[in-house]
């Protein structure tokens, strides 16, 4: 292993991670194309992503004139439809990964295994505890949220874009909302990471150094509120039904596959699909570094990145020694 490589982790990915080259300098156009390719195609999450949310909107979402007034069975019905696709998605992953050890420790990052017992979590096991949370309030949350917006849209209290009048707008909001998402979560989790509001709110989902695919949403119902209330950007931006049903997916499900532990999914030992991140995976272990994602460099501007190098590590070491004044 080289020296500049970290030490503790089963598997590493290469090194030094790389940022969004859109936020360097001299501009790159061909690497900006290969970024967007390689975020998006040929099969990546977030174009699962959108066809699952139109395949929600298509047959699995109750029309506009329904949803102009709050009514148990179409708002029954999305919580149905939810709570379903968050128990399929996070279920198969796990079922995957740990139950059947279908990869074993290939592209797992971190050697230990998730924890079957432990005093911090609220009902004794590490999985259950998550689940409780995920499926329990997040998916409630998530609901409540879409509920609010098709209300509103249905209503007229939010502009509407369609794909006759705006085609340009209508695509380009599937590849701006994982760049609002970076902005608004880097806010939010720097937010979060107070004292008080650690102790009392992000002290839940962190309970997680080691993490599953039930980890990422397994957040305190505070938490789950701000993280899902980037989706209100569209009473300002407008959305079709489809951008809203994809914007609260993507942060929930991703939620999920980010947080799998394992780089991707192998298949004939090769990864056929980006899964958890490098990146966040040290959040989890080092929790004063990578806050954000890589869309937008703000941990490289704030000087809280971890590029996944021994000497960052070094670098993240000596800042919590001057925060702490030794």
């Amino acid at each position: 292993m080289s020296e500049n490589r970290l030490k503790g982790w089963h598997h590493l990915p290469e090194v030094p991670i790389r940022i969004s080259p859109f936020f360097s300098w001299p501009p790159n156009p061909a690497e900006m194309a290969r970024w967007v390719w390689n975020s998006w195609f040929l099969i990546s999450e977030k174009l699962i992503i959108v066809a699952i949310a139109f395949i929600s909107f298509i047959w699995f979402q109750p029309p506009l004139a329904e949803t102009r007034t709050f009514a148990a069975d179409w708002i029954g019905a999305m919580f149905v439809r939810n709570f379903l696709l968050a128990l399929a998605v996070g279920g198969s992953l796990h079922l995957w990964f740990y139950t059947f050890s279908k990869q074993g420790k290939a592209l797992k990052y971190d050697p230990r295994p998730l924890m079957v017992n432990g005093r911090q979590f609220t009902l004794g096991g590490q999985v259950r505890d998550n689940m409780f949370w995920t499926l329990g309030s997040g998916v409630v949350i998530w609901t409540a949220y879409e509920v609010l917006l098709f209300w509103a849209l249905s209503n007229g209290y939010m502009p509407m874009i369609t794909w006759a009048a705006s085609p340009v707008w209508f695509v380009a909001l599937f590849f701006l909302i994982p760049v609002w998402e970076s902005l608004y979560f880097y806010c939010i989790h720097r937010a979060i990471h107070i004292p008080f509001l650690y102790k009392h709110v992000h002290y839940l989902h962190h309970r997680n150094i080691n993490v599953g695919p039930w980890s990422g949403m397994s957040q305190h119902p505070v938490e789950q509120m701000v993280f899902l209330g980037s989706v209100f950007v569209h009473l300002i931006i407008g959305a079709h039904p489809v951008h809203i049903l994809y914007h609260l997916q993507y942060y929930f499900l991703t939620a999920m596959t980010t947080h799998t532990g394992y780089q991707g999914l192998l298949l004939k030992d090769k990864n056929r699909l980006n899964l958890g991140t490098f990146h966040h995976q040290m959040h989890h272990r080092y929790f004063e570094c990578n806050y954000g994602s890589l869309e937008i460099p703000w941990d490289k501007w704030m000087g809280t990145f971890h590029d996944g190098t021994a000497e960052a590590n070094a670098r993240m070491q000596d800042r919590r020694k001057r925060i702490m004044g030794k």
